[in-house]
């Protein structure tokens, strides 16, 4: 419904990925989200496509568009969330690199991650510092030529299939939030283990992951950009990936309403078309005007990163895309295993995993609490 302006290419970007979602990825949909297998088969259709160069700048080899990244994970996640995710976790730590990596490093890791080439993934979360970025534990010491990192992780999404990962850790004895940094740690580096696969209620299909770290060693040119400036990365992946991740949401959202209509289009009840009852009707034009507010709002904010608006300035419109769409999200699909009845609890239709995948997106990335606090802190003045 929104008429969001769309220049040609970003038109044909939408087309083709509808296409191929409808066509390619829909059928596969429900049994990754049953099995739990991490599907390579779709990660091999996204790299023969392209898409993970979407947002990456065309030196890199990418088209340099944020609401074309946006425009893909849409169409892919309105039929397969895990899918579309294998994108995201590709692009939180490419929006990392971006913000503070040097030239070489550039130069040596986004290419690789644009083709698919390479598998990333970052890992900020540990058990008692959630949201609380600045309160991680985990420690990166001084040695010759490099560091030592130990400590431990919870949520490592993507740990077990990516080619090396991004640990934030606090340098030396600094415990404020200027001592973090990032690490490039290969997966297969002496000293990591990764651990058992998290059993999660939904994004099913990629993997999560607690790390364990000993003594690990990471070169110095593998610390991204310079010591004592990781915590301005994380916060600038995070705000830059945010749209994306609100994305998600309005995809979910609209996958959710695709499935409502054409249930209750095909419903009798009373003796007359289940369409032609007011409350469904009502229901469903409402569950229509969020996802709409939703993805107004959610590529303003990706032009607006495209337009090169970053730090204190995104960071509220950021959260209040993430907030808003994710809540949309479940929202839209509580309401359409409502519309549903008692078949929208059983695995007879998909509609049960658009529930339990928005419900991941209220909590990941910043909890949606968090996305207020920053709007709040935006309005008031305050830092943090």
């Amino acid at each position: 419904m929104t008429a969001f302006k769309l220049n040609d290419d970003q038109r044909q970007i939408q087309d083709l990925v509808r296409r191929i979602a409808q066509e390619k990825v829909a059928p596969r949909a429900n049994d990754i989200d049953r099995t739990g297998e991490y599907p390579q088969d779709m990660f091999e259709l996204l790299c023969n496509l392209g898409l993970f160069a979407l947002p990456f700048p065309p030196e890199h080899g990418g088209a340099g568009s944020l609401v074309s990244a946006c425009l893909a994970i849409e169409e892919l996640g309105r039929v397969c969330y895990n899918t579309a995710y294998l994108l995201a976790v590709q692009w939180t730590p490419f929006g990392a690199i971006l913000a503070g990596g040097t030239a070489e490093q550039k130069n040596r890791w986004l290419p690789d991650l644009a083709t698919g080439k390479a598998r990333a993934s970052i890992s900020v979360t540990e058990t008692q510092s959630g949201s609380d970025v600045g309160g991680i534990r985990t420690r990166a010491r001084r040695v010759p030529d490099g560091y030592t990192l130990s400590g431990s992780k919870v949520w490592c999404t993507g740990a077990s299939v990516s080619d090396y990962i991004f640990v934030a850790a606090k340098t030396g004895e600094d415990n404020t939030r200027a001592g973090i940094n990032l690490f490039r740690v290969p997966r297969e580096a002496s000293g990591l283990q990764i651990g058992r696969k998290e059993e999660k209620t939904g994004a099913r299909g990629v993997p999560s992951h607690p790390l364990f770290l000993d003594d690990v060693f990471v070169p110095a040119d593998d610390c991204l950009g310079a010591e004592h400036g990781g915590f301005k990365l994380v916060m600038e992946a995070f705000n830059t990936a945010r749209p994306i991740h609100a994305a998600r949401g309005v995809a979910l959202a609209q996958g959710a309403i695709d499935h409502a209509v054409a249930f209750i289009k095909n419903r009798s009840a009373f003796g007359q078309p289940a369409e032609n009852f007011q409350g469904l009707r009502w229901m469903l034009a409402d569950m229509a005007i969020q996802t709409d507010a939703a993805r107004a709002l959610v590529y303003s904010v990706a032009q607006s990163v495209d337009d090169g608006v970053s730090g204190k300035a995104l960071a509220p419109m950021a959260a209040a895309a993430k907030c808003f769409a994710t809540d949309v999200a479940m929202k839209v699909a509580t309401d359409a295993v409502q519309l549903f009845g008692a078949a929208g609890i059983t695995t007879d239709y998909p509609i049960n995993r658009y529930m339990r995948d928005a419900k991941v997106l209220q909590i990941i990335e910043g909890t949606n609490q968090i996305q207020r606090n920053i709007v709040a802190n935006a309005l008031l003045g305050r830092a943090g």
